[in-house]
Order: structure tokens, then C-alpha cells, then sequence
């Protein structure tokens, strides 16, 4: 068993390693392995996070993007702001700021809906 802080910790490290990867090897390989390491800790991420949900599944809405992609939308475009920050023209950074900016606020955005609630049952009733 891992200790709580390793464990919290396991997805962010896999999502922080598979960026460096990308951003920072040249070799396509270890950019591939980065970019595999990436989505792994992405499906790691979602799969907690889903765990951790507080809303109701019928207050939910239905969208038209299938529940699969919705999930991982904040990671993908981390990933597609790491791969145009490899693009060596002028704009690459300013765009790749823009894009994964916009990946930072839709992550918080859904995280203030997947935080554990310690529900306290009364024993007096």
C-alpha cells in the first residue's frame, strides 16, 4: 500500500513527467513514451476524480460531446499546448500559453465538483 501523499500524488507526477518528455527530449521516441505517460496519468486522473464527484448524476447534463472525450478535454489540451510549443515559429508560445491556460481554468473549474464530503450520519434518530 502506498502512503496517502504518494498516492495523491501519482497522476500529477505521470502527467508532470510525460510533459517534460515532450517539451524538453527530441528523440520521437521518448516524445511518444511522454505522450503515452501522459495519457496514462490522465486516465488515472479522470477515474479519481469521477470518484470523487459530489453533484448528483440527475442534476447532470447530457451534452453532445460523448462522456469519454468530455472527461479528458482539460488534458487534451494541455497535450496540444505542449506538442505547438514544440513548433519553433514566432506565435507557438504566446498560442500555447492561451491554450493551456484555458486547460488550467476548465481543470479548476471541474474540480470544485469532485471533492470527497465526509457525510456524518445521526445515530439519534
Amino acid at each position: 500500500m502506498l502512503a496517502k501523499p504518494i498516492y495523491e500524488a501519482l497522476p500529477y507526477s505521470y502527467l508532470l513527467v510525460g510533459a517534460l518528455a515532450i517539451s524538453k527530449i527530441d528523440s520521437a521516441i521518448a516524445q511518444g513514451l511522454g505522450v503515452l505517460l501522459f495519457l496514462f496519468g490522465s486516465q488515472i486522473y479522470v477515474l479519481r476524480s469521477d470518484n470523487r464527484r459530489t453533484d448528483r448524476a440527475s442534476r447532470r447534463k447530457k451534452g453532445i460531446i460523448p462522456l469519454f472525450l468530455y472527461e479528458r478535454i482539460p488534458a487534451f489540451y494541455l497535450l496540444i499546448g505542449l506538442l505547438i510549443l514544440k513548433i519553433e515559429p514566432t506565435y507557438s508560445p504566446v498560442i500555447s500559453l492561451i491554450i493551456i491556460s484555458y486547460a488550467a481554468y476548465l481543470a479548476l473549474r471541474r474540480s470544485q465538483y469532485r471533492k470527497h464530503k465526509v457525510v456524518q450520519v445521526d445515530l439519534n434518530s
